[in-house]
């Protein structure tokens, strides 16, 4: 009966995990993804080497570690690529309260690495910090409650999930981090919309980020700072946007040539939140225009398999963990350009950083579940059964 009324695809009775899981997973998205990650130790084969002889270590110490920690990232996403969705929320749901508590603690316990912003944990042979796994983790979290506001007597889930979005930003603005904080208020705006918000409403909620915003800026030397800066038509050539704009601009179509490049000796973090400066100045427009493309890809065909999703809480979810992946791209290379004001953001997959790369691993394995073809109907199904 249900087959009838819903059009489900049959299974295949007894086949093995890794078929059912390589007939079912999208291939684009996923080659896309490791892609990504083999530019990102192109890059940090020039990037990090500069970093390494100033701390005094092996001239291939930061590559051995992303490499390291890439590998890690890419045994997480497959794994969970692997999970049915129910699985994945529940493991989210958890997540989220571990991490919610981590970056609580984080004025009490972690530490700023002299870079004025208290967000990581150390452990002495490593650093964790915590809002990078509560990213995809608030994501899913704010779905399962969004869903459930859907159903028949459900709990006020758009009411919470709001309420936890205001909580952890303020958290991430006292770091502060105004980067992340914005991440998570557009993630979940973009749920929000996706789950039938007013329009109304949003326009009153953008309003009020502007308030903020205009708050934060006559209240926030570290944020007043960014600001000035991004607005100043003149750029001071000792600064890292200075940097990087110059070495996008001497690397041209093709680039200056691989470990010709200069400005990785130049900039504190081109192996990390200005990596795209290094690309651009080496490999040229030609490699930029190619890591667009993969971000790109990755968002455009999860957003449109999610288009035939008929559950809600995999289709709120996976819209925004795909949406934020993608402006968190954004960003990035927005920063390096010029387009937008100075965030400390990483690039997915190609920045250096444990928590960065290992986190991003998780979120896309979770994307990558969402959208993975399952034995159900698509959402155009229930409404053609529904016209008849």
């Amino acid at each position: 009966m249900t087959e009838m009324v819903y059009g489900t695809v049959p299974t295949r009775d007894g086949e093995p995990i890794l078929p059912r899981w390589w007939r079912t997973i999208d291939k684009w998205s996923l080659s896309c993804v490791l892609l990504l990650f083999g530019v990102g130790l192109l890059l940090g084969l020039a990037a990090s080497v500069p970093l390494a002889e100033k701390n005094n270590l092996p001239q291939f110490y930061y590559v051995q570690r992303q490499a390291f920690f890439g590998g890690v990232a890419l045994v997480v996403m497959i794994a969970t690529t692997m999970m049915s969705p129910t699985l994945v929320r529940r493991l989210g749901v958890l997540g989220f309260g571990a991490a919610f508590v981590a970056l609580a603690f984080l004025p009490i316990f972690g530490t700023d690495f002299g870079k004025g912003a208290v967000r990581w944990y150390s452990f002495g042979f490593a650093s964790v910090q915590p809002s990078e796994f509560l990213k995809p983790a608030f994501i899913i979290m704010s779905a399962w409650l969004m869903a459930a506001a859907q159903e028949i007597n459900g709990p006020p889930g758009r009411l919470y999930s709001f309420f936890l979005m205001c909580a952890i930003v303020l958290m991430l603005a006292l770091q502060p981090d105004f980067g992340q904080a914005s991440l998570i208020l557009f993630g979940w705006g973009v749920m929000y919309f996706v789950a039938g918000a007013p329009i109304a409403l949003l326009v009153g909620l953008a309003g009020a980020v502007v308030s903020v915003g205009v708050f934060a800026y006559n209240n926030s030397q570290h944020f007043a700072r960014r600001i000035d800066g991004f607005l100043n038509p003149d750029i001071d050539p000792r600064t890292q946007l200075g940097y990087a704009t110059n070495a996008i601009q001497e690397g041209g179509f093709l680039g200056v040539g691989v470990g010709e490049g200069r400005v990785k000796w130049s900039l504190p973090d081109a192996h990390t939140d200005f990596i795209i400066a290094v690309a651009a100045e080496e490999y040229g427009l030609l490699l930029v225009l190619v890591i667009i493309m993969l971000f790109a890809t990755i968002t455009a065909r999860s957003l449109w398999r999610l288009m035939r999703e008929r559950d809600p809480f995999i289709r709120l979810a996976g819209t925004g963990l795909a949406c934020m992946f993608g402006v968190q791209a954004m960003i990035n290379m927005g920063v390096a350009v010029r387009l937008l004001p100075a965030k400390g953001m990483t690039l997915p997959f190609v920045s250096y950083g444990g928590s960065s790369v290992i986190a991003s691993g998780i979120a896309l394995g979770m994307l990558l579940a969402f959208t993975r073809t399952r034995p159900q109907g698509e959402i155009g199904d229930v409404l053609i059964n529904r016209g008849r």
